[in-house]
């Protein structure tokens, strides 16, 4: 059986699952009252259940465990089969932390703490940044430097996902676009491992979406979330950032670069304001100022969905895929007509 079979199985058994599972899901969590009540900084009118990332989970999980079962890491060398199982037990990890976030209520410093400790162990099972490539000087070894790289990014890119998730579908859908272009890379450079576990994502998250695009129905919560940015920040380390070329190692960060930008600015925003990085106040993101701005619901997230395009379609270009150029072009002249629109509504408002 063709390699990319197995990736196209990935793909559509997490989707399945999740479309399968999330009603049952759903039902369960308005049976146990485990409900997000309307508040100041939320947009929802109504009670919703925030359990949506256990179909999330389930659904990577299970398409990882049926490509296994059907002998789909038989190719893989075992340091590749041991890094996606790396990615796994990080990812159940980080989906068990936001899963207690969302039952207890955790404070941000004990949310903090547990996953710096998570992410150390998935530094420990081999999802690390060792080196960097940097041009004319070619790949400098990081040593000792190793480990709180790896542990900034991924806990970076888990709260990074976690502070996006403001509107309907907008970490699923920025997680699902970022997803695709993680696997088309990574089949390009060569990397069937991390390109496994980025289409088992893809699947989930663009799953998902049937049920929590605006209209929702349901949340992904915290368990989903920090799952997702978990996985997609482990992805780019196993599949990109070991690579030992300067473009590879960068772009894992220009695919990432809406999610990183707006935490970012918002870590930035607070600080400026006198108040503490972590302490959320409902008005710094993107999605918050494009909603003050006069767009509507589904035009900010259709306006970050662009921009979260785009940046793929660059990462794209620039690992050098055939057409690449192409795809940028065209989601170039796309951005431009969503940006358009979205002038034209802020000035009609």
């Amino acid at each position: 059986m063709p390699a990319q079979i197995y990736h196209l199985i990935a793909f559509l058994v997490a989707a399945v699952v999740v479309l399968w599972t999330t009603p049952d899901v759903k039902n369960i969590g308005i049976k146990s009252g485990r409900v997000d009540q309307p508040g100041d900084r939320k947009v929802h009118q109504r009670p919703m259940v925030r359990l949506g990332g256990v179909s999330i989970f389930a659904g990577t999980i299970a398409s990882l465990l049926i490509v296994w079962w059907l002998g789909g890491f038989g190719n893989l060398p075992p340091d590749k089969e041991w890094q996606i199982w790396g990615v796994t037990l990080g990812g159940l990890g980080f989906f068990l932390i936001g899963l207690a976030d969302d039952l207890l209520n955790l404070s941000p410093l004990t949310r903090l703490l547990i996953q710096i400790i998570v992410a150390i162990g998935a530094w420990k099972a081999g999802v690390s940044i060792d080196f960097i490539s940097i041009p004319t000087v070619g790949i400098v070894d990081l040593y000792w430097l190793s480990l709180p790289i790896t542990v900034i990014w991924l806990v970076g890119m888990v709260n990074a996902i976690n502070w996006i998730d403001g509107l309907d579908g907008l970490a699923a859908g920025v997680t699902g676009i970022a997803s695709v272009v993680m696997l088309l890379v990574s089949l390009f450079m060569q990397q069937p491992a991390a390109a496994l576990i980025a289409a088992a994502l893809a699947g989930a998250s663009l799953g998902f979406l049937r049920y929590n695009f605006n209209p929702a129905q349901i949340f992904m919560g915290d368990g989903g979330a920090y799952f997702m940015g978990f996985t997609l920040a482990a992805v780019g380390v196993i599949g990109l950032v070991k690579i030992p070329a300067f473009t590879a190692v960068l772009l894992p960060y220009i695919i990432l670069a809406v999610p990183i930008v707006d935490m970012s600015a918002v870590i930035l925003s607070r600080i400026c304001s006198g108040k503490l990085p972590w302490v959320a106040d409902g008005h710094s993101h993107l999605h918050h100022r494009l909603l003050k701005a006069g767009l509507s619901h589904r035009w900010t997230v259709l306006f970050i969905y662009s921009l979260t395009l785009w940046v793929g379609s660059l990462a794209l270009a620039i690992a050098g895929i055939p057409s690449g150029v192409i795809y940028a072009s065209a989601t170039t002249s796309l951005l431009s007509y969503v940006s358009w629109r979205v002038w034209r509504f802020s000035q009609q408002r």
